[in-house]
């Protein structure tokens, strides 16, 4: 997914910060997707590719104004990247190290539910917890009628009941190592916030809308808090796209693999224009 990538000064940035953190990003790069599918090395995989994207793309979309940035879950940090919020070195090496301590929160998982709204998947959670059944929570409000839970196994394997019990068009397990986004990561971020707490952070050029509560953040002191939740807080990413067209944003612009976000943000803002940036030909194209 980095190829064209790796030779820009950015990228070799970017892989250098990593080496520094004992993880050879280039190898993983150059393999094959099982290769790249764990999570200590997905994140920083991504950050690279997306940090180098968005940097062509500022470059190349001479007369856009960008009004706000945001991104998915590990997605702010590039986000960050963009808006001169964070340093790309520091910004990998935070991620390279918030990779390894989700890697090594083992316990729960995540599961699906399409065609659910926010409300129902509330409730399902609700009532799992006063069944006694465990912790499971809204980690990722995507879209429109796709929400996805995070929590313990046994509280998932019974909020999947429910929720095909009260008509949930498609419930399913995801294929992910922990409970990301949930209270369960809750040891993580307690090891992972003292290394935000000393990385330097700066004022965003532009607003971020930001994961936790969807707020457009533009100071150092608010954007590096909202860091510090995002491990166990829900990624509100309707309320993302939302405030992004608030602020005034027409087009918007995804970059990174494949055209996931696009595809959520049609659904949030069908009104928007949308463009996937997945090679650096394609943001010579932005503009246009």
């Amino acid at each position: 997914m980095a190829e064209g990538l790796l030779d820009t000064a950015l990228a070799r940035t970017l892989l250098d910060a990593a080496s520094a953190r004992g993880l050879d990003l280039r190898a993983a790069l150059a393999g094959d997707d099982d290769a790249l599918r764990p999570t200590d090395i997905a994140q920083p995989a991504l950050l690279l590719v997306e940090a180098v994207l968005a940097e062509a793309v500022m470059h190349a979309a001479e007369g856009l104004e960008v009004v706000g940035v945001a991104g998915h879950s590990v997605g702010e940090y590039a986000a960050l990247v963009a808006v001169g919020a964070l340093d790309p070195a520091e910004a990998m090496g935070l991620v390279v190290e918030r990779g390894r301590a989700m890697a090594a929160m083992r316990e729960g998982g995540m599961a699906a539910l399409l065609g659910a709204e926010a409300a129902l998947a509330e409730e399902i959670c609700r009532d799992v917890a006063a069944e006694g059944g465990g912790v499971v929570v809204v980690a990722n409000l995507n879209a429109p009628g796709q929400v996805v839970l995070s929590g313990a196994r046994d509280a998932l394997d019974r909020a999947l009941v429910l929720a095909r019990e009260r008509g949930v068009r498609r419930a399913m397990p995801l294929n992910v190592s922990g409970a990301f986004h949930s209270p369960l990561m809750a040891p993580a971020a307690e090891r992972f916030g003292a290394l935000l707490d000393a990385a330097a952070f700066r004022d965003a050029t532009v607003p971020v809308a930001c994961n936790v509560d969807g707020e457009a953040v533009s100071d150092a002191t608010g954007l590096r808090d909202r860091l510090r939740r995002q491990l166990t807080a829900p990624v509100r990413w309707v309320d993302c796209v939302t405030t992004l067209r608030s602020l005034g944003a027409e087009l918007l612009v995804e970059v990174g693999p494949g055209s996931v976000l696009s595809g959520l943000a049609r659904r949030i803002a069908p009104e928007a224009r949308t463009v996937s940036v997945s090679r650096l030909d394609d943001a010579v194209a932005v503009h246009a």
